[in-house]
């Protein structure tokens, strides 16, 4: 069992920004690359973005240009900032390692509601 917990989220109007924060274990965050997840009401979790050891990122097109992940090792925290959020970003979001497809990962932590709306 993971031990992930995402924290950070809450009610932003559209245009608004959030950082999420994610506390893992050292060991995972220093041998792993680190993804965030979301998933929205009836749909199912899909894969934001994702960070290497080191520190290449990549990001879902729907994202891309408004998210940023980053990672602290030494911390033991992984970050996702989200800037220009849309109604259509309202979802739990969730922290875990990378995995193709998301539907490998059988353990999930604790992940935070993000909710955009006017």
């Amino acid at each position: 069992q993971v031990h992930l917990v995402a924290s950070g989220g809450g009610l932003v109007q559209p245009g608004g920004s959030l950082r999420l924060s994610c506390a893992a274990s050292e060991s995972m965050l220093r041998i792993s690359t680190m993804a965030w997840y979301r998933q929205a009401p009836g749909k199912e979790r899909e894969l934001v973005a994702f960070i290497t050891t080191a520190g290449t990122t990549k990001y879902a097109d729907s994202v891309t240009g408004r998210f940023t992940v980053s990672r602290e090792n030494a911390k033991k925290m992984l970050y996702l900032q989200m800037n220009t959020l849309k109604p259509e970003d309202t979802a739990v979001y969730y922290c875990n390692y990378y995995r193709n497809p998301v539907g490998l990962i059988e353990s999930w932590g604790q992940g935070t509601q993000v909710t955009v709306s006017s």
